[in-house]
């Protein structure tokens, strides 16, 4: 499966950390750049049930290709998000069934952050991603 120009870029950013810190210091300004969620958006439809923080998800298809939009409240998590839709954005139905998330964050080095909590989370967001693209 071929990456995004905006995932491979973000696999060079990440590449080029050369410590911990450098990367949980990028990871945070993703987050930062993650585009906020309309307030309408932050409904319970759109809740992700299954991760430990509160998670809202949307997503519409585009000429084929799916785009998903997120928010959250917890910090690192927001930076996860923004790797995570980096990833899958653009992507089409049978693309997004083949995303492997655990290939994708080890690819950036981030398999440090993803404990079990935050790894059934971040899974959480990508069941439903898949679900909505059915």
């Amino acid at each position: 499966m071929s990456l995004s120009p905006q995932a491979l870029a973000a696999l060079e950013r990440f590449a080029g950390c050369s410590s911990w810190e450098a990367r949980a210091r990028l990871l945070m300004q993703e987050g930062a750049h993650l585009p906020a969620l309309a307030l309408e958006d932050q409904s319970d439809r759109n809740l992700v049930h299954g991760c430990e923080s509160q998670v809202w998800l949307a997503g519409a298809l585009e000429n084929g290709q799916w785009h998903f939009r997120a928010s959250t409240d917890a910090r690192l998590l927001r930076g996860l998000l923004a790797l995570l839709l980096v990833r899958v954005n653009g992507l089409g139905a049978e693309e997004l069934q083949a995303v492997d998330l655990g290939a994708w964050f080890e690819g950036l080095g981030l398999q440090r952050q993803l404990t079990p909590s935050r790894s059934n989370g971040l899974n959480a967001v990508l069941q439903r991603m898949k679900a909505i693209a059915g």
